[in-house]
Order: C-alpha cells, then sequence, then structure tokens
C-alpha cells in the first residue's frame, strides 16, 4: 500500500510540474479569484441592493469576467497587446455562453428558494451556492478551452527533429575511432612495405 501510495504521489508531482500542471495551477487561481469576485458582486446584487436574478447574474458575471481575463492572460504569460479576433472576442464568446448558463442556474436559485420558502440570510446563501456550482461546472471546459485553443500559442513546444539534432550532436559516433585507427593502419602498411623492399 504505502509503495502505491508513492507512485501515486510520484506522479502527481510530476505532473503537477509539467506545463500543463503549472498552467492548471495558474488557471486555478485566476479562475478562484474571478469566482470569488462574482460572489461577493451576487451577494451585493441579491442582497442590498435587490436586483432581479438577471441584472444580479449578468452584474456579477461581468466583473468576474473581467478578473478572469486579466489573470488568465497573466496564467499563460500572455504580454503586449491582445489581439482583437484571436483572443478578446473568443474569450467573450465563451464568456457568454458561460454566463447562459450562470443566468439559467440563477434564475432556477431564485425560483428554487421561492419553492422552499427561504427567505433572508438563507435565500442569499441558497441562490449563491447554485450559482458557484454551476460556475464550477464551467471551470474545466473554460481551462481546456483557454489550453489547447485560445492561448495554444503560448505553449512553448520544441521544434520538430530537436531532440534528434541534441543527439547527434553530442554522440561523436564511431567516425573519432575510425580517424583514430586510420593513422595506424596506414603505418603497418608502410612497414609491410619496407619489410618487401629489405627482402628483395
Amino acid at each position: 500500500m504505502a509503495l502505491v501510495t508513492s507512485r501515486l504521489s510520484d506522479t502527481l508531482t510530476e505532473k503537477a510540474r509539467s506545463k500543463l500542471g503549472i498552467r492548471f495551477g495558474r488557471f486555478t487561481v485566476a479562475a478562484i479569484a474571478a469566482f470569488a469576485t462574482t460572489e461577493v458582486v451576487l451577494t451585493i446584487c441579491a442582497g442590498p441592493l435587490g436586483l432581479t436574478a438577471t441584472w444580479a447574474s449578468l452584474t456579477s458575471w461581468f466583473s468576474g469576467a473581467l478578473v478572469s481575463y486579466v489573470l488568465s492572460r497573466w496564467a499563460w504569460k500572455r504580454k503586449g497587446r491582445p489581439s482583437l479576433l484571436k483572443e478578446t472576442l473568443p474569450f467573450w464568446v465563451v464568456s457568454a455562453m458561460v454566463v447562459a448558463i450562470l443566468t439559467v442556474a440563477t434564475k432556477f436559485g431564485y425560483h428554487s428558494a421561492g419553492w422552499m420558502h427561504l427567505g433572508g440570510a438563507e435565500r442569499v446563501l441558497y441562490v449563491d451556492a447554485v450559482y458557484g456550482t454551476a460556475n464550477i461546472g464551467t471551470f474545466l471546459l473554460r481551462f481546456l478551452f483557454f489550453h489547447y485553443v485560445l492561448f495554444a500559442a503560448s505553449v512553448v513546444k520544441d521544434p520538430p527533429g530537436a531532440a534528434e539534432e541534441a543527439l547527434a550532436s553530442a554522440d561523436p559516433g564511431p567516425e573519432p575511432f575510425a580517424r583514430a585507427a586510420e593513422p595506424d593502419s596506414a603505418v603497418e602498411d608502410d612497414e609491410d612495405d619496407e619489410d618487401e623492399d629489405f627482402e628483395r
């Protein structure tokens, strides 16, 4: 059992140190920050401000999306001005799909809270819980899209044949030995010729 646990721990450590693991860890930080922002804004909108489900969801989503966009660029080490068509627009299209899911989840939270006759802090916490569950559900899908599509250019890969070239440059091969043997064979041939001349 200890051996299995050790191997599992080593595997997880190796995965965490890989490029994918590092990106996932950074995106997790970004997602947590965005999630915290949406939850705080949603609590304010649903509680003190008393906004409707649609406006509360849209306001909290937009606040979290801004945080997510900035920190996602940090997670994939994107610098400089973002490309409108290749980065900014696809990000907000995906975010729009996410907000559609979150809006439905928020409306469900509002209606189901009414069915259960929840009020006050219980109602707000329940809506937060429903919204948070839907947000977590979109987390993995967003990461996969960002890593393999949106920010794929940030994932640096070795050029084709780099490994082979490195091995070829590091491996001297048989040539040095062949070159080292050539003078010896040449000397032996010269000695044989001298012996033949002497005998004659």
